[in-house]
């Protein structure tokens, strides 16, 4: 520590409980809630937030209702829940901060690929490996620790908290965002937010975000023996492809910003995805590709599905054959728009000095590629939001997945002194 934190705040930081956060930790890990089935681990968190002094609520909203609002963010999972908990600490009415997590994981993959069982978490070396360790139950159970570290040392010094803490846990992070907005349906929004997503506890001030496609290429069946007499949909999607490489290299030379630029390909597009064909002796007369878009930094996801759509329809103007037969193009799954705050905003500004006087090191100011439910608390809820969590986004997703126990614990530190900044005692 560095001697720059008052009483209370050195309290809370002392009251970090390293082997409380890593029992919790295990046990979320151990519920395999991949997206769609996040009812489980947020029970479990329903019961960690209410002994953790927190009032509980829990928010059950209709997913086909929600599908319905103008800023749906999409979805790639069919469901029939999509449960919010929210977890409430100090006195409503005031100045109001929150701490936001998502609880879904993605899929393990390929299980033979890692060392150590995906849904059994394992300590190696002080890492935590399990699926979902980075991303992103590590750091739900830093903002948890922190919330509680807060509120008790607030407690402790006598008048409480000033303000309002919301400890919130969200379903559908990965897929588009639903949970979120359900969250800010249901009154989510404050003064300011911090989601501690990975980012090797430096501070995420800004994001791109991205869009998921699928385009259907029509071709002409012909026996393979007479090949030339049919016209293939693979070598059309070729010519799809080729124009969406030149798009994104136009796109990303236009990027100017030094973070962004620094990044090499800050919105790349990719295609993840193709299906096609009946018979081998059959030229191809029908493909399905699915893809991602980048959306780039101070756009919306709309904006990118017109710059999408429109270089699709030059190549196809430009095609013979699919000027008479265009692609079709449709959006699917999560549409994540760009997010951004200052660096200069009171947000960052104090976490980066908070984070400075807790950990005893001044952290960054990032700007990432991928999209992130900070833009929904943004744009839908009005919170100035930044990331700032344990652990590295190059690890999530991946075989392997893991964070390290003590930056956890660093994390919760930092958030514990931040929110007492923010809503601590007068």
């Amino acid at each position: 520590m560095t001697g720059r934190l008052n009483l209370i705040e050195q309290a809370a930081v002392d009251s970090i409980d390293l082997a409380r956060i890593g029992r919790e930790l295990a046990t979320i890990l151990a519920i395999p809630s991949v997206t769609g089935d996040e009812e489980a681990v947020q029970a479990v968190l329903t019961g960690l937030m209410a002994e953790s002094g927190l009032s509980v609520e829990q928010v059950a909203t209709d997913p086909l209702l929600l599908a319905q609002d103008p800023d749906w963010p999409g979805s790639e999972t069919e469901r029939t829940t999509l449960p919010v908990v929210i977890g409430r600490a100090g006195v409503p009415g005031g100045r109001r901060v929150i701490v936001l997590g998502h609880v879904d994981v993605v899929p393990v993959g390929d299980a033979s690929l890692w060392r150590t069982p995906p849904w059994t978490p394992t300590l190696v070396d002080g890492k935590v490996f399990a699926r979902g360790a980075v991303d992103m139950k590590g750091g739900v159970i830093a903002g948890l620790a922190a919330v509680r570290a807060a509120t008790a040392a607030a407690a402790a010094a006598g008048p409480g908290l000033s303000g309002e803490i919301l400890f919130v846990t969200v379903p559908s992070e990965e897929d588009g965002g639903a949970g979120i907005l359900a969250a800010i349906r249901a009154g989510v929004s404050g003064d300011a937010a911090v989601i501690p997503e990975p980012s090797g506890l430096d501070i995420v001030t800004a994001h791109a975000g991205a869009i998921t496609f699928r385009l259907t290429i029509t071709g002409k069946a012909a026996h393979a023996s007479k090949r030339r007499e049919g016209v293939s949909a693979l070598d059309k999607l070729t010519v799809l492809t080729d124009a969406l490489a030149v798009d994104e290299a136009t796109r990303n030379k236009a990027e100017m910003r030094p973070r962004l630029a620094a990044l090499g390909l800050p919105y790349p597009t990719i295609i993840g995805k193709v299906s096609g064909g009946s018979w081998a002796s059959t030229v191809i007369d029908q493909v399905v590709a699915e893809g991602r878009y980048g959306v780039r930094l101070g756009d919306t996801w709309r904006e990118a599905e017109v710059e999408l759509r429109s270089a699709i329809t030059a190549a196809c103007t430009a095609d013979p054959w699919l000027r008479d037969h265009p692609a079709i193009v449709e959006l699917t799954g999560g549409r994540f728009s760009s997010a951004e705050l200052p660096d200069d905003h009171p947000l960052p500004a104090g976490l980066a000095a908070t984070v400075g006087d807790t950990l005893g090191r001044r952290p960054a100011f990032l700007t990432e590629p991928y999209g992130a439910d900070m833009r929904l608390l943004i744009h839908e809820g009005g919170t100035p939001t930044v990331i700032f969590g344990p652990g590295m986004p190059e690890v999530a997703h991946a075989p392997n997945e893991h964070v390290s126990l003590e930056e956890v614990a660093d994390c919760a530190r930092a958030l514990a002194v931040w929110l007492l900044r923010e809503v601590g005692p007068a």
